[in-house]
């Protein structure tokens, strides 16, 4: 029987690996799976070797206290992979564990497939010699990335983005309004803090303090904040105290049903902002890490933007707070905009459209895709 490996780091990658897995099994039904994941791929038959969010890391300062441990769950999996011998192994994001993964097994002879390029145009473009040395072939989610590892000797596929099949755009307002018995006068405003333990920390009080001056702008505003399974403690802990009554959403469906409620969006950057686009959520972006973190990417970064909607459009779609320019002040300003000015929300929606269109493979969907490029490296192993 033919055993696929997936190594999926954090919240997103596991989402990627449970909707690839499914589409490898309709092509193969045959097909056996092992890895390391969360829930959605346990879901789909793929058991973790061990808890995956203890990958889930972010940044020289957090990474630096947990790296005996990230050593040795380093060494566990790549003890793991040689004792089975899969056809493939499919990485999935979380390039800092993955590509170590990968490194070690590539010498073994086993087909190394990264999903999800690493981001050589955004920071660090000489991190392209090191993939080309431990993975075969990777899968881009953006369709300007494999020229850019094809010219570093690098087999690269588009496979499009995989929020394209996330579900975001089918959620039901007046489920979720009569769900959480909301009065016709209230706002939803959602709130995406985002999946890491990291980042929720350093989030969440600039969020609540964003709220409170809004607030005082828009009357019956109310949050609602989209929880990761990972951090859900750590979210409810934080949002005590928020103003409006935060409700709590996690799932797809309530995330889903959030969305299509809500009328715009304070959201950490990331996907959450293709999320957005695809939900059609007028929203703001903001994000704060660590000051020494910040000063490394900051040295070495080379694009303009920290949304993917604004990178796609080579443009500010959506208005980006980083670091030191995260101002609740400001973000609430922002925000006021985009709840009292319909011409503005407007606008947004249309720009988020645009980008959209880049991100469909041509006659299939991303996973569809992804697992015909997997499918395809097997075969030619």
């Amino acid at each position: 029987m033919t055993l696929v490996y997936i190594v999926a780091g954090e919240a997103s990658g596991d989402a990627l690996g449970a909707r690839l897995v499914a589409a490898l099994r309709a092509r193969d039904p045959v097909l056996t799976f092992a890895g390391i994941g969360g829930d959605r791929l346990a879901a789909q038959g793929v058991p973790s070797l061990f808890p995956f969010h203890e990958l889930a890391l972010m940044g020289l300062v957090e990474v630096l206290p947990n790296i005996r441990n990230l050593a040795r769950r380093l060494d566990e999996t790549v003890a793991d992979i040689a004792a089975r011998r899969p056809a493939v192994l499919v990485t999935i994001d979380s390039p800092g564990f993955a590509l170590r993964v990968a490194a070690r097994v590539k010498p073994m002879g086993i087909p190394v497939v990264h999903y999800v390029a690493p981001q050589i145009w955004a920071w660090r473009p000489g991190r392209v010699r090191k993939i080309r040395g431990c993975v075969d072939r990777v899968l881009c989610l953006l369709p300007f990335e494999p020229v850019l590892f094809d010219r570093a000797g690098i087999p690269a596929t588009f496979v499009g983005h995989p929020v394209l099949e996330s579900g975001a755009d089918t959620g039901d307002a007046a489920r979720f309004r009569a769900a959480h018995g909301l009065a016709p006068a209230e706002r939803v405003l959602l709130v995406m803090p985002g999946s890491r333990r990291a980042e929720v920390r350093r989030l969440l009080p600039l969020f609540g303090e964003t709220l409170r001056q809004l607030g005082a702008r828009i009357p019956a505003l109310r949050p609602v904040v989209a929880v990761s399974p990972l951090v859900a403690p750590a979210v409810r802990d934080g949002t005590r105290g928020w103003p409006g009554a935060p409700i709590l959403v996690e799932g797809p469906q309530a995330k889903h049903d959030a969305f299509a409620a809500a009328e715009a969006g304070l959201i950490k950057s990331g996907t959450s902002s293709l999320e957005m686009a695809v939900a059609g959520v007028p929203h703001i972006v903001a994000y704060r890490v660590n000051p020494v973190t910040a000063a490394i990417v900051e040295a070495i970064a080379t694009v303009r933007f920290a949304s993917l909607v604004n990178l796609l459009a080579d443009r500010a779609i959506a208005p980006e707070f980083l670091q030191r320019f995260a101002v609740p002040e400001q973000m609430a300003e922002a925000l006021a905009g985009l709840l009292t000015d319909p011409a503005a929300a407007a606008a947004q929606r249309a720009g988020m459209r645009s980008v959209l269109d880049q991100l469909h493979p041509p006659g299939m969907t991303p996973s569809e895709a992804a697992a015909e490029a997997v499918l395809a490296q097997i075969g030619a192993a």
